[in-house]
């Protein structure tokens, strides 16, 4: 039975003497090696999907392959070990400028003389899968410090330096396409109460389990992310300001009326809405439209919806601070 920890390599010529060589020196070191001996064996054999084939840790490809022109094998076996992670390595006794530059290109990892010894093959072949794990943890370790200078640490949702980039986007689409696009503002009323109450920690519990809440709530497309400390924005593409206002009501109802569980308490919180409309505009104006409107409703008092440019645009209602159903005394503000 094959050892599931056992390199796999593909050894790709149709050189008998090569061939015999390269199994001996690769198997040697404890090497599984598959043989391809034309180029359309090799393709499919890199093409082969998991588990129906083991996962490849290098090919070993001879440039003299019969059937399909090289480069075109090149390609698309590029293509496919870029997806699956596996570096390719080519015989060749000469350094030719097209190698040299699919070297620089990372096209290929490496180049081995034909006239290799076998130690120098296994070690070049053992430094090919070494360099390109390195790599590969490289590229993993630049895109993970990427992803998280755009992402809020506490809620794991999109900063506003990553929102306000996001709407600039949503807005050139809007542009092109003559759609609309609205976003709702909204934060917790008087959120510096619950830290004095029940603490920094079980403050950060509710932040995030509310923002697990409104992410249910939203579409796949939609922006979604913290704005300020306890202050959120959602980006809605192809949203008008009345769906706008309806979806503001929803998380109103299905997010801040019902108790959330923490420190040993059930509390209930409340929060403040304001909406803008986005008309082709610069997101910054449609941001500053969103926070007056946001202000406005701060003063009407908690659970307001404040729609910019609507002067009679104020939904509420009375703040029910017992659960109907659960039949809890609720901590509230």
């Amino acid at each position: 039975m094959p050892n599931k920890d056992q390199p796999v390599l593909l050894l790709a010529s149709h050189d008998p003497n090569l061939l015999r060589a390269a199994e001996t020196a690769l198997r040697a070191s404890g090497t599984r090696v598959e043989v391809a001996l034309n180029a359309e064996n090799a393709l499919e054999r890199i093409a082969a999907p998991a588990p129906l084939s083991p996962v490849l840790n290098l090919a070993l490809l001879d440039p003299r392959l019969p059937g399909m022109p090289f480069e075109q094998l090149l390609a698309a076996a590029r293509a496919e070990a870029a997806a699956m992670h596996f570096p390719i390595v080519l015989f060749s006794d000469t350094a030719a400028p097209e190698w040299t530059e699919r070297l620089a290109e990372g096209v290929i990892d490496d180049l081995i003389p034909f006239d290799y010894a076998p130690d120098h093959l296994r070690l070049r072949v053992e430094r090919a899968m070494r360099w390109f794990e390195q790599k590969r943890e490289l590229e993993q370790l630049r895109e993970a410090v990427a992803l998280a200078s755009d992402m809020d640490p506490l809620t794991g949702v999109q900063n506003r330096g990553a929102l306000l980039a996001s709407l600039f986007r949503e807005t050139d689409r809007a542009q092109r396409m003559n759609t609309s696009l609205s976003v709702i503002l909204f934060d917790v009323d008087d959120f510096g109460h619950w830290n004095t109450r029940l603490g920094a920690e079980a403050c950060d519990r509710l932040l995030v389990d509310a923002t697990q809440r409104v992410t249910r709530l939203l579409r796949t497309y939609d922006l979604y992310g913290r704005a300020g400390k306890d202050e959120f924005l959602a980006g809605l593409p192809g949203c008008s300001a009345l769906n706008a206002v309806l979806l503001a009501e929803r998380i109103r109802a299905e997010v801040f009326s019902l108790p959330f569980h923490v420190a040993g308490h059930a509390v209930r919180l409340s929060a403040c809405f304001g909406i803008a409309t986005s008309g082709g505009r610069s997101p910054v104006l449609v941001l500053r439209e969103a926070e007056e409107a946001l202000r406005q409703a701060k003063e009407e008092g908690p659970e307001s919806i404040r729609c910019a440019g609507d002067d009679a645009g104020t939904t509420s209602r009375p703040v029910a601070f017992l659960s109907p159903t659960s039949g809890e005394d609720l901590l509230a503000w």
